[in-house]
């Protein structure tokens, strides 16, 4: 290999090196985005105490019906805890959480109702949730959906079904021609 063949090659050594450094470089310069938490789903999340509340909503058929909550509620504390959500209009409803455990309120036989949504499907509305351990609390905003997505529908609480429309159905009517 000559000199000049010997001075390219390392031409071309250094520049690959420093291209490398400049792409992994990225990296430690900029945030990754896969490091930050967010609700990935229709819910909403927050925590209060040793709950942690996920992919939380109201499903309900208007603003002034009932509202069952549906969501996953983890306990990370050694004892069991009540969940209380407190909604619009004085609306509540109480969840009991085991210790070490979770909470999945779509399954639970236990269904968290409010007795009146305060929002329209579609909206968000501010609840106050509260645990009994520690006796903290917080506010955070829940979305209110309704029976629009099918996989919804078996969650509408009694009380909460979508009203008909005003139009009457027509009745078949008997034809003079025959």
């Amino acid at each position: 290999m000559n000199r000049g063949q010997r001075g390219k090659l390392a031409m071309a050594t250094a520049a690959l090196g420093i291209g490398l450094l400049s792409v992994t470089g990225c990296g430690y310069i900029n945030p990754q985005a896969t490091g930050a938490q967010y609700a990935a789903s229709d819910g909403t999340q927050a925590n209060v105490g040793a709950l942690q509340l996920r992919n939380m909503m109201i499903i309900s058929a208007g603003e002034d019906k009932p509202g069952r909550v549906v969501g996953a509620v983890y306990n990370t504390s050694s004892e069991d805890v009540k969940l209380v959500i407190a909604g619009a209009g004085g609306s509540q409803t109480e969840v009991p959480v085991k210790q070490n455990s979770y909470t999945l309120l779509n399954d639970s036989t236990d269904e968290a109702i409010l007795s009146t949504t305060g929002g329209a499907p579609g909206s968000l509305v501010e609840v106050t949730i509260s645990e009994d351990g520690t006796n903290q609390k917080t506010t955070f905003k829940v979305p209110v959906l309704d029976a629009t997505i099918s996989d919804y529908k078996q969650y509408l609480p009694a009380g909460s079904e979508p009203t008909g429309s005003a139009t009457p159905t027509p009745s078949p009517t008997s034809s003079a021609n025959h």
